[in-house]
C-alpha cells in the first residue's frame, strides 16, 4: 500500500510541472495537431525546427528562440511595381551617366531586397559616400550608397583618366579618405541619380528626391532606426572595365504613402473593379422603387399630449391651402410641390429641388 502511494505522488508530481520540450507532434512537422500526442519532441528536433544544428552548434551559441528574434532577415511583401520602376530607372540611369562622363556606360540592376536598416550598414565596405535625399511628398529620407570604386571610375572619367590595372586601384580605395575635390565631382552625379529615379516614379506618382547632404560616416547617414525594414536595390555601374556599385535605400516607412500602388501587378489596376458588374448595378438602381413621403406640416407636441390622443381626436394643420409639401425619401427631403388633384387622384406637382449642387440639372441627371 505504502509503494502504490508513493508510485501516485511521484506521476502527480510530474503531471503538475511542465516537462522540458513537451511538443506534441502530429505527423511530419507541427502540422494536424491532436494526432499522435504520446510523442515529444526531442531538442534536436527542436534544433532543427529553429534552424540550428545541435550537432556543430557549442554551448556558447544562442538558443533557438534567441535566434528567431535576433534574426538579420525580415519579412516583407513582395512589390511588383517598385521592380517595374527599377528596371526603367536602369534604362533611364545608362543614358544620363553615357551623357555626363561621355564615355560608355552600362547600369543594370543586381539584386534587390529587403533587410534592417543596421545590418546593411555593418555590410557597406570603407570609403563609400552616403548620399541622403528626402522624398518630399512622403515625407520621409532615403540614401544612396556610392563605392568607393565607382567614385574614382567617375572622377578618373571626368577628367579624362584611363583606365587602371587592379593593382593601384585598389591601393588607392584603402589608402585615404576622399578628397574635397572628389565630393564635389561626385555631388553632379547624385543629383542626375535622383532626377532619373523621379522619372522612374513618375508614371506611379508624382515625387520629388531633394539632395541634402553628402557623407563619408555611416553614422552620419542614419535615417531610420537600425532595426527597422528597408528595402535595398543595388545597381551596377559598368565603364569598360572599371566601375562600381550604387545601391538605393528606401525605409519601409519612406514607401508606406505609395504602398497601395507598388502592390499592383501592372500599372493601373484597381483591387475588386469590374466594369461589366458596375454598368449592372448601375441600370438595376434606375429601376428601384422608392417610397416619397409627403409632409404637409411638422408639429412639437409633448409627449403628454401624445398619449392623451384616442380615436375621434383632430391635429389642427396650422398652414395655409396654397402651402408648398415637402417631399422626402426616409430622411432626406427632396422636393417641394403643390397638393393638387390629377385624374381624380391627390398628386403633388415639384416646383422646387432641395439640396441640389450649384450647376447641375438634377432632371437631367435622374433622367
Amino acid at each position: 500500500m505504502t509503494d502504490d502511494r508513493q508510485a501516485d505522488t511521484t506521476f502527480a508530481d510530474q503531471d503538475t510541472g511542465m516537462p522540458e520540450a513537451a511538443f506534441p507532434l502530429a505527423g511530419n512537422g507541427m502540422a494536424g495537431f491532436g494526432v499522435d500526442n504520446d510523442h515529444v519532441l526531442s531538442q534536436a528536433e527542436i534544433d532543427s525546427f529553429f534552424g540550428k544544428d545541435s550537432a556543430v552548434s557549442g554551448p556558447s551559441n544562442s538558443s533557438g528562440i534567441e535566434r528567431v528574434v535576433s534574426t538579420s532577415g525580415i519579412s516583407s511583401e513582395r512589390l511588383p511595381m517598385l521592380e517595374v520602376v527599377f528596371d526603367r530607372f536602369t534604362r533611364i540611369l545608362t543614358t544620363s551617366l553615357r551623357n555626363f562622363t561621355s564615355d560608355n556606360v552600362e547600369a543594370s540592376m543586381d539584386r534587390l531586397g529587403s533587410q534592417r536598416f543596421g545590418d546593411y550598414l555593418e555590410n557597406v565596405p570603407g570609403q563609400a559616400m552616403f548620399a541622403v535625399f528626402k522624398a518630399e511628398e512622403w515625407d520621409n529620407y532615403g540614401i544612396l550608397v556610392l563605392s568607393s570604386s565607382l567614385i574614382y571610375s567617375i572622377v578618373d572619367a571626368l577628367l579624362g583618366g584611363h583606365v587602371r590595372s587592379d593593382g593601384p586601384t585598389a591601393a588607392r580605395q584603402t589608402g585615404r579618405h576622399h578628397t574635397a575635390i572628389e565630393r564635389a565631382l561626385i555631388e553632379p552625379m547624385v543629383r542626375i541619380i535622383l532626377d532619373d529615379l523621379e522619372t522612374s516614379f513618375s508614371p506611379l506618382c508624382a515625387v520629388n528626391f531633394h539632395f541634402e547632404r553628402l557623407e563619408m560616416n555611416s553614422r552620419f547617414a542614419m535615417i531610420c532606426r537600425a532595426g527597422n525594414g528597408v528595402v535595398t536595390a543595388r545597381f551596377g555601374i559598368d565603364m569598360e572595365g572599371r566601375g562600381g556599385d550604387v545601391d538605393v535605400v528606401l525605409p519601409h516607412a519612406t514607401l508606406e504613402p505609395v504602398r497601395d500602388i507598388l502592390l499592383q501587378q501592372f500599372m493601373g489596376e484597381k483591387f475588386g473593379h469590374d466594369g461589366m458588374w458596375e454598368s449592372h448595378l448601375a441600370q438595376e438602381l434606375w429601376r428601384t422603387d422608392l417610397t416619397l413621403d409627403a409632409v404637409l406640416e411638422e408639429q412639437t407636441v409633448n409627449l403628454k399630449e401624445i398619449m392623451k390622443l384616442a380615436p375621434g381626436d383632430q391635429l389642427v394643420l396650422r398652414r395655409n391651402p396654397d402651402a408648398l409639401v415637402t417631399l422626402r425619401c426616409g430622411e432626406h427631403a427632396l422636393f417641394k410641390g403643390r397638393v393638387g388633384r390629377k385624374q381624380g387622384q391627390v398628386a403633388v406637382k415639384i416646383e422646387e429641388v432641395l439640396n441640389q449642387k450649384p450647376g447641375t440639372d438634377r432632371a437631367t441627371s435622374y433622367s
